[in-house]
Formats: structure tokens, sequence, C-alpha cells
């Protein structure tokens, strides 16, 4: 893998089958595949595939949309979907439009009034039947496909716009539009990003909606940035309208659950939508709203469905997007090196799978010979090991017994074996209990760093022995003087900071 590949934590994967049913159960799929049955055995269609008139009105009542004001738009949306996926397929129809076109032409001068040209033929296409006799990857990939087109007019600006910025020959003038077509699309990308590394990082926030002032201040306002600034609210709120359009897009596709702004909030200003107070939602001050309120200005979560789609686009863009199970018939090394950047829940998981496929005493086999070495990433390993080990049955015993005395592992395998309850488990040499201590703290290090828990640990440790310092310099480990050095940061007494200090340069030396 290139180094400057970038890494997404790994997310929690429904299975092809539930993210399959998903799929099919969404809005606009759903009726894409109602209108490419109900196109049998064919349907006369415009120059860009558009129904006509008559057989639009039709298509509304047949998905049951007659008293919904939205209702031709929804259809039309469907049939867009049901064209872009191979769910309906177009054939031109040269005669029939030849003859279209003159008896039109001639209503036309009869009345001055323009009138539609049938110049195509609409029948269920290819994929229609892939989508009712397919495997669930065969659905998923349809569902893909059209979700891209969606995905693709989301990040377009609206056709009231471009007609007003048509220039000479029908072309679109993008420096008048202001519209920037990489740009709008790598917005919308980041955005979806940043739902899905929020629901990689905690499984618990994916069952939470995102407010769309604090998902849209997240793209917008700096890091750095401790009180944002008029202007950069106000970019904030054209971010948050632009949002909402593209999310009422994108939920009838399933990759999103979404809220929509209160049409109470939004105020005309030059004609254009805008919030008409951001402040509160996205500051979290003093004044910041309370639920009810915040969920006026937009809620918005990503879907299992959303996870996978934007997983599959994160892999098509060269970014490595792990999903738990990936690493299951990998080798023990792989699985320790792995997990030791993964968050806890993903790391269960992940182990749990791995132990599901193995006999225990073989897997604790592979998990300890993985375990050993003095290199830098070592003590993590170790710390893995012993976490996937918590998982394994009784049939690991007997492997755990034969490395007690091995100086890497006798440490780890007496906390597995007292855990359980075991007898006759020898009593370990305070040189092994000396070199498991630090081994443990290199781990939290490289870990967690100088954290609470960490300084928590030193206190206790140092509490139990006035003399630790004076055999813990003497321990054989590559990383003892760099343990010394951290304890000395972190305990709060300065005497025995400074004898951690102490005995981290006596480690130093005699290396």
């Amino acid at each position: 893998m290139p180094a400057d590949r970038p890494t997404m934590p790994p997310v929690r994967l429904h299975t092809d089958a539930e993210l399959a049913r998903d799929a099919l159960a969404a809005p606009l799929l759903t009726r894409a595949v109602r209108l490419a049955r109900w196109a049998e055995p064919h349907k006369r269609v415009g120059a860009g595939g558009e129904l006509l008139a008559e057989d639009l009105n039709a298509a509304v009542a047949h998905l049951g949309l007659d008293d919904d004001e939205y209702g031709p738009g929804h259809v039309a949306d469907a049939w867009q979907l049901a064209l872009d996926t191979g769910l309906v397929e177009v054939t031109e129809d040269a005669e029939a439009a030849d003859g279209d076109t003159a008896a039109e032409a001639g209503a036309a001068d009869a009345d001055d009034e323009p009138s539609e040209v049938a110049v195509g033929v609409a029948t269920p296409g290819e994929e229609l039947r892939t989508i009712t006799t397919g495997s669930p990857a065969d659905v998923l990939d349809i569902w893909l496909g059209g979700l891209e087109a969606v995905l693709a007019d989301a990040a377009a600006p609206d056709l009231a716009e471009i007609a007003e910025h048509l220039g000479e020959g029908g072309e679109i003038d993008l420096d008048a539009l202001d519209w920037n077509p990489e740009e709008e699309a790598d917005f919308l990308d980041g955005v979806l990003g940043n739902l899905y590394l929020l629901t990689a990082l905690d499984e618990s926030a994916a069952e939470r909606a995102v407010p769309l002032p604090a998902l849209a201040a997240s793209m917008i306002v700096p890091d750095d940035m401790d009180e944002p600034t008029d202007e950069v609210l106000e970019e904030v709120s054209g971010a948050m309208m632009r949002l909402d359009d593209q999310f009422r897009m994108l939920e009838p596709t399933g990759i999103v659950e979404y809220q929509p702004v209160d049409e109470a909030l939004i105020e005309e200003v030059d004609g254009e939508g805008r919030l008409a107070d951001t402040g509160p939602a996205t500051d979290g001050g003093d004044d910041a709203l309370d639920e009810e309120d915040v969920a006026r200005y937009g809620l918005v979560r990503l879907t299992p469905l959303g996870v996978f789609a934007v997983r599959a686009r994160m892999l098509d863009a060269g970014i490595d997007a792990p999903a738990v199970g990936d690493l299951t018939d990998k080798g023990a090394d792989v699985l320790l090196d792995a997990l030791v950047g993964y968050p806890q829940a993903a790391a269960r998981a992940e182990a749990e799978q791995w132990l599901a496929h193995r006999e225990p005493a073989v897997a604790a086999r592979e998990l300890l010979a993985a375990a050993r070495g003095d290199d830098d990433g070592a003590p993590l390993r170790r710390l893995s090991c012993q976490q996937t080990l918590n998982l394994v049955g009784a049939g690991a015993e007997p492997v755990l017994r034969e490395v007690l005395d091995d100086r890497h592992l006798g440490g780890l395998a007496r906390v597995w074996l007292a855990e359980r309850g075991a007898t006759e488990v020898p009593e370990p040499s305070e040189e092994m209990v000396f070199w498991l201590t630090i081994d443990t703290i290199a781990a939290q290090l490289a870990a967690d760093g100088d954290s609470d828990e960490l300084r928590e640990l030193v206190e206790v440790l140092v509490g139990r022995s006035e003399a630790f310092f004076d055999s813990a310099w003497r321990v054989d480990h590559p990383a003892t003087a760099d343990v010394l050095e951290a304890m000395g940061r972190l305990h709060p007494d300065k005497k025995t900071a400074k004898d951690a200090r102490k005995a981290a340069f006596k480690a130093r030396s005699r290396r």
C-alpha cells in the first residue's frame, strides 16, 4: 500500500442481502422498478427519453401519487433513474418520429401552440430482469449506478440558474453562474465523508442524526477559529441551504435519513433562500438552541446503505476504507498490526470474526507467535494480542502454558491464566514483572500518549514500591528509557519525577 494512501477507520457493514433489501425499499428505486414494469411492452418518449404528458399523468396515477403536488416530479425523477440504470431502454423510432413531427407541425400551424414529439420507444431493460432474479450484489451494483447519477444532479445548479446563464450556442457560462463542478462535487463528497467518519469512529453516533449547522460548519469553519466571524457564519448559512436541497434529493435513494430545514426559518434575500439565523445553532455557546429548535435547522444521518455506498466510492477513489471482517483470512501478524488503530468496538468485532474461523488453540498459537519482537511496534502488538486472547475459550489454555517462561509472553500468559482461575501457575520472577510493566506502559504510550489513565497507572505502580526505579532502569527492554522519561513527565511528585528521569539516564547509559 502506498504510504500516502489515505486510510479511514473500519466500519461494520450489513450483509449484502440486508443492504439489497434496503436498496429495493428506497422510494426512488422502488418507483423506478415499478415504472420499468409499467412500460411493458413499450412507451413512446421524447428526444431525451422523457415521458410524454399523457403517459406522465398515467404514471403519476400508476404510482398512486395523484394527491401529491410533487407527484409529477417524483415520477420524472424515478423515470430518469430507470433510464440511468438500464431498467428502461430507449431506442430511436425514426419512422414514427418523422410522422409525428409532420403531424405536430401541422397542429402548430393551426393553433400556434407547440406540441410534444415522440421520437423514441422505451421498453423494459435487461437490468429489470437482473434486479428481479440477480444476486444481492447485482442489485447493489444497479443501485450504486443510480446513486452516482443522483449525486451528480445534486451537485449541479438548478435549471432556473442554468437558464439564466446560457451563453451563445447554448453553452453554460460557468464564470457568470459562479459554479465549479469539481468543487461542488468535492464539497458534497466531503460532507458525506464526514458523516462516514463519525459513524466509523463511534458506532453509537450512527444512530444519532447530525444537525445540519454542525455538518456545514465542519466543512467551512477553520479548526483554529474560536469564534466564527459574521462572514464565516454567512458562508455556513449558504452551505446549509445548499445541503438542504441536496439531502432532499438524496433521501429518496436511501443513502441518508433527513429532516429538512423548517421552511419558516428561510427568508428571501435578493431572490435567494437564506436562513434567518444560524448563530445559536452553530456556535454551541450559552445561546445554543435546545434539541427541538436545533431539529428545525435540519438533521441528517447516514443509513447503513449510505455507509456501504460512501465506502464503495472511497475505495474507487483510492482511499483505504476497511470494513470489519476484511482480516478474517489474514495472518495474526496482519490482524494485530491493524487492531492497534481500530476503535474499541470495531477492534473487538474484527477479533471475534477472526477467531470464529479458527480453533482456540490454533488461534492462540498464531497470536502469540505474532506478538513476539523487540521492534517499536511490538508492545502495541502484545497489547492487541492480550485483548484478543481475552476472547478465546478455555481450549487455548495448554498453548498459554507453553509460553510461561518466554520473556516476551510469559507475563501476559500468566495474566490470562489468572483471570480464568487456572491452578498451578508458577509465580513470575521479579525480572519478568518489571519487563511486563515496562512493556505495558510502552504500549499505552504508543496508543494514547500521556493520557490521564496512564498518569494514574504510573502513580499506582510507583506507590507500590519505593525502590521501583532502582530496579526499573535495569530492565532489558528496548523502551525502558522512553518509559522512564514518560513516568518523569507524568508523576505529579517532583522528587519522584526527578528519580524517574535519573533512572531513564541510567537506562540510556547502559545501552
